[in-house]
């Protein structure tokens, strides 16, 4: 997938001076070495004279400009070596391998030649007096060229880890994203993850990020961060120019960046087309491009795979959700109470603080809660009246029977329905039943359906009651605690009650 063109602009000449620090303490020196030197070029870039008089000063130099290519470095200055601590500063103490050091002296026997190259990592060495103004040429060329080979192998070499790590991050990325199911917190990690890999979440840029999915020619809100992080609209509002933009991305159905702007474009295998926007993308050269784009082809599969897990999700929702809604239609219940014990269960679940995969778990289970019920006599099952003792003897094995459907399965759903069929009859104080568990010996799971069963059988009218008043219900649940239900649950519970009534009111019977 091309994302864009690569220009065939005209190279542009290189611009700048290369920057050369003569260190010496004769003046004559330096003047004499930039009139030489005056009308120097290499690589279309001319020489940019620096000058140090001392040892110390050419030290504070170099520590202060990291961008000194070359360096004409006397040896005896304030003292007989001071060049060469020079040298052993620039290389040992600022690590700087880079620079060039080209040793001059009129005192050669100071310092032996061979010496000073084994010892001190000295790219050359003249002496003074054989220095005509033919060599001082060849040998700022030669220093200059060097530095500059080496700048480029440096910079190649850099690139290279930096491609590397963007490589590893791609993987990880990846990696990390495929684990996530929610299609809005996998477009929230997205927008993090291709900003990093566009370099668009530095500081100095602007994060106006955001992810949205086409439907129905409107875009839908993913995730977004900037102007764009507080969405309160299930839709974005958005100006024509970025209209324009993820328009154009849908037509030619592929990413496509434009000035500071990158729009990735990924359609799944069911013809949803999801969107990214980003702004504020600095340069990216071809590397870039290819990491991008092994990127966008691996986030297209996860698009897939969330396309596919949602629809499983949604089928296996439906199944158990029509199974509960049959088992409570043969015991003439209320409608819609298998989808009040889900979405209060996975409320409650929330409110106490359970991850967001356990409350979803818990909703998905908790309508299978009175699936044993299918076993249970319609004599038993539907009897106005009071139950004898032995019919309520078998009116308690809907408990075990709704366990063993479920025990054997491996699926974690399933394995959450098993331990809600056959604990929410379970009582904090040991007084349930079928296996007189208490305290947190009980599922959490257990604990919470117990609760939010009872709420809502007592809220509804059945067969062999009417529905008590919300005050009448709240009264036993705080009569309870500690006894029948879990003290922690009922008072959470109770605290967004107000939300509670919200739930009941969009599911009436």
């Amino acid at each position: 997938m091309a994302l864009f063109k690569k220009s065939n602009k005209p190279k542009v000449e290189k611009q700048g001076a290369w920057k050369v620090l003569i260190v010496d303490d004769e003046p004559d020196v330096h003047t004499v070495t930039k009139i030489t030197l005056s009308d120097f070029e290499f690589d279309g870039k001319s020489i940019d004279f620096v000058s140090a008089y001392s040892g110390e000063e050419a030290k504070k130099i170099m520590a202060e400009h990291g961008d000194v290519a070359l360096v004409l470095l006397d040896v005896v200055m304030e003292t007989d070596d001071a060049g060469l601590q020079v040298a052993e500063f620039i290389r040992k103490t600022l690590n700087n391998h880079l620079t060039r050091i080209i040793l001059r002296t009129g005192q050669p026997g100071q310092a032996p030649e061979r010496t000073v190259i084994v010892n001190y990592d000295i790219n050359d060495y003249k002496d003074k007096t054989h220095l005509s103004s033919d060599k001082l040429f060849t040998v700022v060329y030669t220093g200059l060229r060097g530095y500059r080979d080496i700048q480029d192998i440096e910079t190649a070499r850099k690139k290279l880890e930096t491609h590397r790590q963007g490589l590893e991050q791609v993987i990880d990325s990846t990696t990390s994203l495929f684990r996530i199911r929610s299609l809005r917190e996998f477009a929230s990690g997205l927008l993090v993850q291709i900003s990093t890999l566009l370099h668009a979440n530095k500081p100095s840029t602007q994060s106006n990020h955001f992810a949205v999915r086409k439907v129905q020619g409107r875009f839908e809100y993913l995730a977004g961060n900037g102007e764009y992080g507080f969405n309160t609209s299930d839709y974005l509002d958005l100006p024509e120019h970025i209209l324009a933009l993820l328009e154009k991305a849908c037509e030619q159905q592929k990413s496509l960046i434009e000035h500071d702007c990158f729009v990735g474009y990924f359609k799944t295998y069911n013809a949803e087309e999801n969107l990214i926007y980003l702004q504020g993308i600095t340069a990216i050269d071809e590397l870039d491009t290819k990491l991008l784009e092994l990127f966008s082809n691996n986030i297209t599969v996860a698009f897939d795979n969330l396309e596919l897990d949602k629809e499983i999700y949604d089928t296996q929702s439906e199944i158990i959700e029509t199974l509960g809604e049959v088992v409570e239609s043969r015991s003439k219940e209320a409608a819609n109470h298998v989808k009040r014990v889900a979405h209060l269960s996975r409320a409650l679940a929330l409110w106490i603080g359970l991850p967001n995969a356990q409350a979803q778990e818990l909703f998905m289970a908790a309508p299978m809660h009175d699936v044993g019920k299918v076993a249970i006599p319609d004599s038993v099952l539907l009897k106005p009246g009071k139950l004898d003792d032995e019919q309520w003897h078998i009116m308690k094995t809907h408990v075990s029977v709704g366990q063993e459907i479920f025990s054997r399965s491996k699926r974690p759903t399933l394995k959450a329905a098993a331990i809600v069929a056959g604990e929410h009859h379970e009582k904090f104080d040991g007084s349930g039943y079928p296996n007189g568990l208490s305290g947190e010996d009980i599922h959490i799971y257990g604990r919470i359906v117990a609760l939010v069963d009872v709420f809502d059988a007592l809220s509804h009218k059945r067969c062999y009651k009417d529905a008590w008043s919300m005050d009448e219900v709240l009264a036993l649940l705080v009569k309870e605690k500690g006894r029948h239900f879990d003290p922690q649950l009922v008072d959470v519970f109770i605290e967004h009650i107000d939300d509670v009534q919200g739930i009941m009111d969009k599911y009436p019977d």
